[in-house]
Formats: C-alpha cells, structure tokens, sequence
C-alpha cells in the first residue's frame, strides 16, 4: 500500500499553519475629518471608539477640508479649502505624500466636493471667486489639470459642496439657491435635469446614493436627510426627521458596512447613527469631543491590517503541533 509523500504533506501543513499566522486580520475603521483642529481622527467601526489621530493637524498643509475622495492607488484625496488645493495621503499610515493638485493649478479655489469619475479622473467642485462655481476636472494619474467641466453659468451661485457620482455615472450636485438636486451628464459636462427638487423650506447639501439605490441629501437648515427616488428624483420621505437624536448641522450621510446610516451632526460636533431601513435613530456613535472631534465632516469606512491577536496566535502554534504529529505519524506507517 501507497502512502502520500511524507515530506509534502508535513510541508503542506506546516505552510497553512504559518499562513494562517501570519496573515493580518482586517478591523475596520472610521476616518472622520475634524474641522476644528484640521485633522482627520480614526474610530473603531463597530464601538465608536477612539483609535488616533490618522492624519495630524495641517499635515501637508491641510486647512478647514470638507471634500475626501479614495485614487485608483487606494490613498486619500483631501480637499484643502483655504490652501486652494488637493492634498494626497498613504492609507497605510496617514502620511503625507504630495499636494496632488497644487495650489490654484486651474485656477481652482476653495475646493470641497472631489470625486473620481468613471474616467478616472478626479473632479472638484470649487469656486472661481465667491458668487462663481464650477467643476474641475484633473488627471487621475498625475493631477494635471484637463479643463473646466461645468462652467459656471450652469451652476448657481452657491458653493456645491457636494459632488457625486449617481449609478447612472452622472455627476450630482446640490444647489443652495434652488434648493434643487442638479445633475449633469458625466461624458461632456453639459446640463441634465433638475433631478429633484426639495420640500419647502429645505436646502439640499451632503449627497449620497444609498445600498436601495434611492439619493440621500443632508438637510442644514431643517436637521433631517431627506430620500429622493434614485432613478426619478421624486420625494419619498424625510429619512432621518428632523434633529432625530439630536441631529443639528446635518453632512456626509454614509452608509455603514453594517447598513446603518451614519451621519456628522457639525453643531453637537458628533457622529450620529440610525437604522439603515427605517432611519429610526439607533445611539451617538462618536459623542461629541472623543479623541478632539470637533465639527465633523466627512465620514470614510476603511480596513486596516493589526497585529494578530493573541488568541489566533495560540490556535497558529496548535496547527504547528499537529502539522509536526501528523507528519512523524504518517512517517512511521511509511517505514
């Protein structure tokens, strides 16, 4: 009777045993940017609690951001509002790495929104001066500058903000003025739709598309997050109502991995969260103050690699044990 190669059964084990110790375990995170000390703060993802300071106050630079956006290379993008500026960031360890987009290159000012389009390419909505706005468009790769992609005479004289990228691959943007949800098509810049329209007294701002497919936007001026259809605009219903949970300020609603909706609550200068099917307010995830949060912008789910815990450690060195028994026993039945 035949057995299995000694040798390359022991090996076999022995290499999935130190596999499975070596390999990092993912714990996610989450990177909030903290307007008061110009710092982007790291949080446990399921307790809210304070790892550290990811990227330090004005790092590179870094003042009063409000846009964030991931590369094609995985690092951050950060919108440097008052430095006129784009500013690049090492995922691994929130190091600086470059200002991607110098300062004014295209004449960009004020930056806020930024996101990468299906292109690849990056895209910034900014101001020209105070009452004109417009959407720049960069290289992806290299951050020069391409051309102006919406011109201001089709953007109202209000910041947008807020910037993204509907499922359609349009761009989305909010309008202060009209109090509307304008959209724009993705290939040539040029005007779409008023895609919606919100309720009486409210100003669209932070915009999100949510996992049901439906347009989320962050209510300043009433304190909820109203739903629209997200293939028709229509109004479905005020999500999050309004200062639910203490909600004031309200920007960058997120979706958590978890499902749940996750909302920076600027004027309580803290992280709310509430249940991602019927936006009933579940807890203050990150109160406010914890690890120095104040006025919160954007919200950012991420993995990071730890240390492997000691627990995995223990069952690494018993896969080590039988991997060493299995081979001396399979060794004797050979002889």
């Amino acid at each position: 009777m035949k057995f299995f190669n000694i040798s390359r059964l022991s090996m076999s084990l022995l290499s999935l045993a130190l596999l499975w110790w070596v390999a990092p375990q993912a714990n996610a995170s989450l990177l909030v940017g903290s307007k008061n000390n110009n710092s982007v703060l790291r949080y446990d993802e399921k307790t809210g609690n304070f790892i550290d300071t990811f990227i330090p106050s004005e790092s590179g630079g870094l003042n009063l951001t409000v846009g964030f956006a991931v590369g094609s290379d995985q690092n951050y993008y950060l919108s440097n509002l008052t430095g006129n500026s784009i500013e690049r960031y090492n995922t691994q360890n929130g190091d600086f790495i470059d200002s991607f987009i110098p300062r004014d290159t295209g004449g960009l000012k004020l930056p806020q929104g930024l996101a990468f389009g299906p292109d690849g390419n990056l895209y910034v909505a900014g101001t020209v001066n105070l009452n004109t706005n417009t959407v720049f468009r960069y290289n992806g790769k290299t951050g020069e500058f391409i051309d102006t992609f919406i011109s201001s005479d089709q953007i109202d004289p209000a910041a947008p903000f807020s910037l993204t990228f509907g499922p359609d691959n349009n761009i989305y943007l909010n309008s202060a003025i009209t109090g509307s949800i304008k959209r724009y098509d993705s290939k040539t810049g040029a005007f779409i739709d008023n895609f919606a329209q919100s309720q009486p007294g409210s100003i669209p701002g932070s915009l999100t598309f949510g996992p049901d497919g439906n347009l989320y936007a962050a209510d300043f001026n009433t304190n909820n997050i109203a739903r629209y259809n997200g293939k028709t605009g229509e109004f479905i219903d005020f999500f999050v109502t309004n200062n639910s949970g203490g909600l004031s300020g309200p920007t960058n609603p997120t979706f958590g991995p978890d499902g749940n909706l996750y909302v920076s609550s600027i004027l309580t200068n803290s992280v709310l969260r509430y249940n991602g099917k019927t936006g009933a307010f579940i807890d203050t995830f990150i109160p406010a103050g914890s690890g120095g949060l104040g006025q919160p912008r954007f919200l950012y789910f991420t993995k990071d690699a730890i240390v492997v815990p000691e627990s995995k450690t223990e069952l690494a060195l018993l896969a080590f044990a039988v991997a060493l028994s299995v081979g001396k026993v399979m060794e004797r039945f050979q002889k």
